[in-house]
């Protein structure tokens, strides 16, 4: 059974950072492009990030360009958004979608809410 299973989401200052991160189960991880979006209150679901399985990134989401980085390591069929300098219109539920030849699985999410 294919799990994805995002965490490290959080409450967090405006400026501050976090890395969330997307733990795969029950497939090969490291054939998949891998894709982090976003969610907020009243939106439709953003791309932010996406890696592909040869570790090729990009940053999709104009608004977060300079300020996140996507990374995977194969070995702990993990995958990564590192996060910084965070804005309160970061707030959203963020999720990892995992796409493989049209295979396609999406996480829970986790919740990012940036606030004083």
């Amino acid at each position: 059974q294919v799990q994805l299973v995002e965490s490290g989401g959080g409450l967090v200052q405006p400026g501050g950072s976090l890395r969330l991160s997307c733990a795969a189960s029950g497939v090969t991880f490291s054939v998949y492009t891998v894709s982090w979006y976003r969610q907020a209150p009243g939106k439709e679901r953003e791309l932010v990030a996406v890696i592909t399985n040869s570790g090729a990134s990009t940053i999709d989401a104009d608004s977060v360009k300079g300020r996140f980085t996507i990374s995977r390591d194969n070995a702990k069929n993990t995958v990564y958004l590192q996060m910084s300098s965070l804005k309160p219109e970061d707030t959203a539920v963020y999720y990892c979608n995992a796409n493989y030849w049209g295979n396609i699985y999406w996480g829970q999410g986790t919740q990012v809410t940036v606030s004083s």
